[in-house]
């Protein structure tokens, strides 16, 4: 079955128990944001890319075991990731129950993968700079510029308006580019 670019995410999960296929299509949609979120957190590629599988096999395993799909999926795979972070650094290694009982194999990645994933991340100045701007700024801009997440769907996840995202995102925006130096007139 194909998936038209229209198909919601929503949709797909729902379809997921009688069609792999469109968990394939959700997978590929988010993969390389998860990813980059990962990354970001963990500092490591390895360790990201192992995170990333276990959240997508517990997803899956949700899907095919009925539980009801989110209002917001792609928040709600992000929050099985946070959970996969939260547990790998309480346990020091990242659990793989989810891909067992998926009976899923283990991916070994070469070190030109690994350095690949840890790219996601972006520049060490950048994320430095963004770690300066304000908790509320700095969701949103990550979110929008970085995620590439429209306006809406970070509306809901931050459970406030459009227009206060699109402010934060632009605020966020001009703080960056004063600090490196470009000042207000680049912001005009």
């Amino acid at each position: 079955m194909r998936f038209p670019n229209i198909a919601s995410d929503r949709d797909l999960l729902r379809s997921t128990p009688e069609d792999a296929q469109a968990f394939g299509e959700f997978y590929r949609r988010h993969e390389r944001r998860l990813l980059a979120y990962l990354v970001r957190r963990t500092r490591s590629g390895e360790l990201a890319a192992d995170l990333c599988a276990e959240a997508f096999a517990a997803a899956l395993a949700s899907c095919c075991a009925g539980v009801d799909v989110p209002e917001v999926p792609v928040a709600w795979l992000f929050g099985i990731a946070n959970h996969k972070l939260a547990d790998a650094a309480r346990r020091s290694c990242v659990e793989d129950r989810a891909r067992i009982v998926l009976q899923m194999r283990a991916i070994e990645l070469t070190r030109g993968q690994i350095s690949d994933i840890e790219r996601l991340c972006g520049d060490a100045e950048a994320a430095t700079l963004l770690d300066g701007l304000a908790a509320d700024q700095r969701r949103a801009l990550r979110a929008h510029v970085i995620d590439d997440e429209p306006y809406g769907d970070i509306a809901v996840g931050l459970r406030c308006s459009q227009s206060v995202v699109r402010k934060r995102v632009s605020r966020g925006l001009a703080q960056l580019r004063l600090a490196l130096g470009e000042g207000a007139d680049a912001a005009a």
